[in-house]
């Protein structure tokens, strides 16, 4: 994706109360900084505040954080390298937030010239004409940040700029700084420019980028211009194409002040914030449901029979915990199709029920191993047993957070549900009023409830969730039998 702004971001209107005029400019004591001096002095002033410096990271407090900190504090250009999902782009586009919130700027600048320091010819010559009666406009710091999405096809002219045959035939000479179409690259000068993905870039392209890091001027068809442009440039890279499908050339490594390395959540309860911050959740997803979530991304990232080298996003995680809260609401509107159809062919009691509210339970769970495994690099000795493999991991994530859980309880109530022959039905189209019913009263489930975090007082739906997940924990652990019906119905009973 190329953008300088947000797609269809309008512009924020800036304050009555700024200075409109060089001269008041001047006036209120302003002073010209570099956009690294920005980023530094407005850095420092939020850890002396304590004030949160990267709103939305999570994960990287103690890792990545403390080097993009002394990356920004050096005024380094700073290179990400990480496995994909990470969180890359989104670290980098936060830096845009420690900018100067407004900054002036020439009007009609495509440059975003700073009237205290203008840089084409045009612009000087319109502050030394106009001096301090000369009209400024005010950029928000939303404005100041541009990106391009590297890919084989990108262009010198889409990065940096290339000559506008149109200007040239209005008589202009080719040396004229004004027959430029400037790129994206200068278009962001005073604010942040990130790269993503640059291995993908061209090595002769990427070449293109070796003045604007180190002598910050720009080349376009065969003339030098020397337009210092000022910006804090940022790339990201995944490891692998850093090495193998391509390459970021030596001399831009070089030119790059720090190269960062990211990761992915190195513990539990990171991986389960980053699902709580990130999820758009159509229905209620209990804790204990979103914990196995969280185990099984984890362990689909440590299995032998997945690629280690592409690694497995954290979208992953997210996008199976918006899959299981899409599932509950699907089961409850068709609850509530079938209680309509009860009531409209005659059984009064249909219309009467209480509408089954979408809470997600173990069950749910099972449909992520099919509509997720796009989102996994396997190794190529597992062709064919994608969801085999998922679904063996899902099990395993379900027991591991079973055992946390449930720990030391007595679950003798829930096994001698289904002795002597007896047996508990579930699945997508059983409510959760149903479910009580089969089970009764529970000794323990009070506890059980309890220890999975659904309160003293938790809904039927929030009751039956938790009723299903001991259930599939007990099979798991082989102390019930399941059985899977043709109508794709769970029943669990006793093990002989």
């Amino acid at each position: 994706m190329d953008r300088v702004t947000a797609p269809n971001q309008v512009p924020p209107v800036p304050p009555a109360e700024l200075p409109s005029t060089l001269g008041e400019l001047r006036a209120a004591g302003h002073q010209y900084r570099t956009v690294k001096q920005e980023l530094r002095d407005n850095l420092l002033a939020r850890m002396g505040s304590g004030e949160d410096r990267f709103p939305g990271i999570v994960g990287y407090e103690d890792t990545v954080l403390p080097e993009v900190e002394r990356a920004l504090l050096a005024g380094h250009d700073m290179v990400l390298l990480g496995e994909r999902g990470q969180g890359k782009t989104r670290l980098i586009r936060s830096l845009g937030a420690l900018l100067d919130e407004w900054t002036p700027v020439i009007p009609g600048s495509v440059l975003n010239e700073h009237p205290m320091h203008p840089i084409t010819p045009a612009s000087r010559a319109l502050v030394d004409s106009a001096g301090d009666d000369l009209p400024i406009g005010w950029l928000h710091r939303s404005m100041r940040y541009g990106e391009k999405l590297a890919t084989p096809d990108t262009s010198v002219g889409d990065l940096i700029g290339d000559v506008d045959p149109i200007r040239l035939a209005q008589g202009r000479t080719l040396g004229d700084p004004e027959t430029i179409h400037f790129g994206l690259v200068p278009r962001t000068n005073r604010g942040v420019f990130a790269v993503n993905e640059l291995p993908d870039l061209a090595e002769r392209i990427q070449v293109a980028l070796l003045n604007v890091l180190e002598e910050r001027d720009i080349q376009v068809r065969g003339y030098q211009l020397r337009l210092p442009l000022d910006l804090l440039l940022v790339a990201s890279a995944n490891p692998e194409d850093y090495t193998n499908r391509g390459r970021i050339i030596t001399p831009l490594k070089d030119r790059f002040g720090a190269e960062i390395r990211t990761h992915y959540p190195l513990d539990l309860d990171l991986e389960l914030s980053l699902i709580r911050q990130e999820a758009d959740l159509v229905a209620v997803v209990p804790e204990h449901v979103l914990e196995v979530l969280a185990r099984f991304a984890r362990d689909v990232r440590e299995s032998p029979s997945v690629d280690p080298r592409s690694g497995v996003s954290a979208r992953f995680a997210i996008a199976a915990a918006e899959t299981v809260a899409a599932a509950a609401l699907r089961r409850s509107g068709l609850l509530a199709g079938a209680s309509a159809s009860a009531a409209a062919s005659g059984g009064g009691a249909g219309s009467a029920s209480r509408p089954e509210a979408p809470v997600a339970r173990i069950g749910d769970t099972v449909s992520v191993t099919s509509t997720l495994r796009g989102k996994v690099e396997f190794e190529s000795g597992e062709e064919g047993r994608e969801i085999e493999v998922l679904a063996h991991l899902l099990r395993t994530a379900t027991a591991e957070t079973f055992r946390a859980r449930l720990a030391g309880l007595d679950l003798s109530g829930f096994t001698a549900i289904v002795a002597e022959g007896g047996a508990v039905e579930t699945g997508e189209l059983v409510s959760s009023a149903e479910l009580l019913r089969q089970v009764g009263t529970v000794p323990g489930l009070a506890k059980v409830l309890d220890r999975l975090g659904l309160g003293d007082a938790p809904s039927p739906e929030e009751a039956a969730a938790g009723i299903e997940f001991v259930l599939e924990g007990l099979h798991l652990t082989r102390r019930l039998g399941k059985d899977v019906t043709d109508s794709g119905r769970t029943v669990y009973g006793d093990r002989d």
